[in-house]
């Protein structure tokens, strides 16, 4: 029984081990990652470290199954500048697929990659490559798809390349490649594109079933080509198999054929123009649901190597402009400043991006403006995580939240199912929105002003406080046309005369937020007439014919013993929306008599979460003379 006991121990023991072997760390991969990191300097922080584990925790990094290796180090725009450090990357050699795109690397390819050999996808365009291309294709011969483009390589196209016959596609596109394109016998080939390179001389026959456009910009002669491809047509052209000589019949069908295709593509193309122009709910043909192929799996569109994303400091965002652009998105909302989508990406990360419209600022003047924003760090205020500059599309990136804003919270249907939101939660949101607005006036010297403070901007914290999104955005605006809908609610009155925010204007508007947290009203809201009621002049006008307690939203009458601090918090709203802005207190004074009406994480009172039978208070509740009118 002994030795039972001893093989069952044993057996026990040696599962335990290989159990523990197969779960643990990659060591050698880990090492050969740190030392790359370590030694090449990058603008993004990335959370790799040796106290973390590399499997499913160090961004951008992917394991094998068991653990056992690394396999793919996707690593897009994280300002990577300068040479690729040797005897790093090279060591990882169960890397399968290799993503350094859209960063700042030069020099020449690394020639150690050749040891590589389960390489099967390699994206390193849009970066600062130079030189030629490796000789020698063929030891990379799981290669699926390579994508060099827009880069500087100057070379002649390698013949070898013909031997990787797992290859789908190829691109080489916008480099300075030169000499004559080698017979690139391919069957698996269906993606390719050579253009605006310096290549010469008789373009192969097995490369004419591509489109023409895939070599524009180099000097070709195509010999014994087959029919031009309709413009609208897929990018690999098919041979038709029926060769032969056309009677008459045939050759005026095609005549016939040719010209209402002409005319459909002219149509097509006036189409297109005019619906780039009038497009209002996202990019043409981008950021939109189930719009375009992912760059990581295909020929990627145009990008300006110029333009590129640029991420704030702390941010482990692992995309670029392609995956941002081809990300399945759908309208949040239509603001002020722009319209919001929710961007879901390859890698299920999700993101809210601002697409901003009538920006009046230069580009300099908005980078500024962006540094400014993405330098507050504060919980109350939701971080900018990256922006993007060009002369046709300004963007804001940052996290998404999906319990949604405020406003949906407030105002979402009222029914039997409805959960209301209690009035310690409204107290939060009222806390966390002040604080956030504070802090944004102490930045830029002093200076800076939100400028767009109303319910749909501000969300919820991990603490539940009241967060605060979409600001900075006034002063680099095209000055604010005539208030529409709800947002003429928020705006103070200098505003609607002057088109310009300011701090004063902050302070008003976040009254009329504390007004709809008491009320549960909109800002602007239509009776069950025409007459449309501003919620502001409502209020006043109740409170003069002192019947205040109708001012409070009936969801609040549920939970006991809150009459004054509802009284004190109406008497807060209410001199923040007085019409001389000099007459408004200041932000850090709101935030104190805010913080006062309660100190609600001390426990001290019953949690008004607590509910109890529908306690009607007196139809009067008394109000200090000295209330604003």
């Amino acid at each position: 029984m002994g030795m039972e006991a001893l093989d069952i121990f044993s057996s026990i023991f040696l599962l335990g081990l290989l159990f523990s072997l197969g779960n643990a760390d990659p060591v050698d991969d880990k090492r050969a990652l740190l030392d790359f990191v370590k030694a090449f300097p990058h603008s993004r922080s990335l959370n790799w470290n040796e106290n973390s584990t590399v499997c499913n925790n160090w961004t951008g990094v992917s394991c094998s199954d068991d653990g056992s290796r690394v396999i793919a180090v996707r690593l897009p725009g994280v300002g990577f500048e300068g040479r690729i450090p040797p005897n790093t990357l090279s060591r990882l050699s169960a890397l399968q697929i290799l993503s350094l795109r859209s960063n700042g690397i030069s020099g020449s390819f690394p020639s150690d990659f050749s040891n590589l050999r389960n390489l099967s996808f390699l994206y390193l365009q849009f970066n600062n490559f130079s030189g030629p291309l490796p000789s020698d294709f063929s030891v990379w011969k799981n290669l699926t798809i390579v994508n060099l483009s827009n880069n500087a390589f100057n070379s002649s196209i390698p013949p070898s390349i013909s031997n990787l016959t797992r290859l789908t596609a190829l691109n080489l596109a916008n480099n300075s490649l030169s000499g004559e394109i080698p017979d690139l016998n391919m069957p698996n080939l269906q993606q390719l594109n050579l253009s605006n390179n310096n290549l010469t001389g008789i373009l192969p026959k097995s490369l004419q079933r591509f489109p023409s456009l895939v070599f524009v910009g180099n000097d070709l002669s195509i010999v014994n080509s087959p029919p031009p491809v309709p413009l609208l047509s897929s990018q690999v052209y098919i041979k038709s198999r029926n060769s032969g000589k056309l009677g008459e019949t045939a050759l005026l069908g095609i005549i016939v054929g040719g010209c209402v295709l002409g005319l459909v593509g002219f149509a097509f193309l006036l189409i297109v123009c005019c619906s780039k122009r009038k497009s209002e709910d996202g990019f043409p043909g981008k950021l939109q649901k189930g719009g375009g192929i992912s760059p990581e799996k295909g020929i990627p569109g145009s990008q300006d190597a110029n333009n590129r994303l640029v991420f704030f400091e702390g941010c482990n965002y692992v995309f670029d402009l392609e995956d941002l652009l081809r990300a399945s998105a759908e309208i949040l909302g239509k603001g002020t400043f722009g319209t919001a989508y929710k961007a879901i990406l390859e890698d299920a990360t999700t993101v809210v991006v601002k697409r901003l419209k009538e920006v009046s600022v230069g580009k300099r003047e908005f980078e500024q403006q962006m540094e400014v924003v993405g330098s507050i760090r504060h919980e109350n205020v939701v971080e900018l995580r990256a922006y993007f500059y060009s002369k046709d599309e300004k963007l804001m990136v940052y996290d998404y939240n999906s319990l949604g804003s405020v406003s949906a919270m407030l105002h979402g249907e009222r029914g039997e199912d409805r959960i209301p939101l209690d009035w310690d939660t409204r107290l939060r949101i009222a806390i966390g929105a002040a604080r956030g607005i504070a802090c944004i006036h102490s930045e830029n010297g002093g200076k800076l002003v939100h400028g767009n403070i109303k319910s749909s901007n501000i969300f919820l914290n991990a603490r539940q406080y009241g967060c605060l999104s979409d600001l900075g955005l006034s002063t680099i605006m095209s000055p604010l046309g005539p208030p529409i809908s709800r947002a003429a609610g928020y705006r103070a009155p200098e505003v609607t005369d002057t088109r310009k925010a300011l701090q004063p204007s902050d302070v008003y508007s976040f009254g009329v937020v504390l007004l709809e947290l008491l009320t549960g009203k909109s800002p602007v809201h239509a009776t069950g007439g025409d007459e449309v009621i501003h919620l502001v002049r409502w209020v006043h006008s109740v409170v003069r014919e002192e019947w205040t307690a109708e001012v409070f939203d009936i969801e609040l009458m549920r939970y006991p013993n809150i009459e004054e601090e509802l009284v004190e918090m109406l008497q807060i709203a209410m001199a923040c929306v007085v019409r001389l802005p000099d007459q408004r207190p200041k932000m850090p004074e709101v935030v104190k008599m805010v913080e006062n009406i309660r100190q609600i994480d001390t426990g001290n009172r019953p949690s008004s979460e607590t509910k109890s039978e529908v306690s009607t208070p007196p139809r009067h509740i008394g109000m200090e003379s000295s209330i604003p009118q």
